[in-house]
């Protein structure tokens, strides 16, 4: 559940247009999440399952397919952000985010239009523009900051990548209030349990812990995040789902209690958690001493964590682009 008093936050990462009817707002009324999330493979599988879209897309015909897509996305957008409005009004939180093409992760200027007309279509501000953490990604967050449009930062493995988001959003965030700016907030997605499903099986061989790098690097992250004066940027822990039946499925929620946090999840993962009765014992942050010498046996087992962060931005990033091209050509 939401601790606002704590300081820590639950986004659903799910959107479809039924469930967006019906039982989101009851998550919302039980105070079990505060706000939620979108991207291009959750749009992809909604779209393509789901009957609650086939009246929408058969008036749509004719329209070109990422045209078709936009319309639906915006409408499920505009859904989410009305019935979270309350929350966004009284500042416990309340967003929506979506996603720019993720073809358009190396180009500034592309992602800065899309997000644009994405941002004024839609016409709620409690809306989050979810940028790619690339090197064209970190100068449009800023510019959209500047603007009033609030930002999540996506697709985050590296402290390096963490480090630059947060060097442009709080910039932009100074600028945006020099000249009289109004509410614009921002959250840096720190992916987590993609490094245990790739690494695990090869740490244990060198006497590592499985599930634990993945929580190790988030809070290597966390702390440079609760290191910058700017209150309006947080980190939110995405990529919290387990695989298999080895860790209860409420796991990296629970290992990543934190304040000023969020941590999103899907439906699965949340309900496990509420049911789990957590403790809400505080697991972050942990100390950069027992970091440090956590990498330092990484690299003592012959791990390149440079390369690994590479890898995981890079199938990152094909896994949306392969999940939006399947999903236009379905609705094409």
């Amino acid at each position: 559940m939401v601790d606002r008093d704590f300081g820590f936050s639950l986004w659903l990462d799910f959107v479809e247009r039924d469930f967006l009817k019906n039982e989101f707002s009851k998550l919302i009324d039980r105070g079990a999440i505060n706000g939620a999330t979108s991207n291009p493979a959750i749009f992809a599988t909604a779209i393509t399952t789901s009957s609650a879209y086939k009246e929408q897309l058969e008036g749509l015909k004719g329209s070109t397919a990422k045209a078709k897509y936009e319309a639906v996305a915006i409408e499920d957008i505009k859904l989410a952000a009305r019935k979270l409005r309350t929350l966004y009004e009284s500042g416990n939180d309340g967003y929506i985010s979506i996603e720019v093409d993720p073809f358009l992760s190396n180009d500034t200027q592309g992602t800065l239009d899309e997000a644009r007309r994405l941002f004024r279509e839609i016409g709620e501000s409690n809306v989050m523009i979810k940028i790619p953490a690339t090197d064209a990604g970190y100068g449009a967050m800023g510019k959209l900051i500047q603007e009033g449009i609030s930002v999540n930062a996506t697709l985050v493995f590296s402290p390096e990548q963490a480090q630059k988001c947060l060097d442009a959003m709080s910039r932009a965030m100074v600028e945006y209030e020099l000249v009289g700016g109004g509410r614009v907030e921002a959250v840096i997605s720190v992916f987590v349990s993609r490094f245990d499903r790739l690494l695990d099986s090869e740490l244990e061989k060198h006497g590592i812990s499985k599930a634990t790098l993945g929580i190790m690097n988030a809070a290597k992250i966390y702390n440079l995040v609760q290191a910058n004066p700017t209150r309006a940027i947080k980190i939110l822990f995405a990529s919290t789902g387990v695989k298999g039946d080895e860790l209860a499925p409420e796991y990296y929620i629970k290992e990543l209690y934190a304040t000023h946090s969020i941590n999103t999840a899907p439906l699965r993962t949340i309900e496990a958690y509420i049911v789990s009765n957590p403790s809400r014992e505080a697991k972050l942050p942990i100390s950069n001493q027992k970091i440090n010498a956590y990498f330092a046996k990484i690299a003592q087992a012959g791990i390149d964590m440079d390369g690994v962060y590479e890898r995981l931005m890079q199938e990152g990033l094909e896994a949306f682009e392969i999940a939006f091209r399947d999903m236009l050509g379905a609705i094409e």
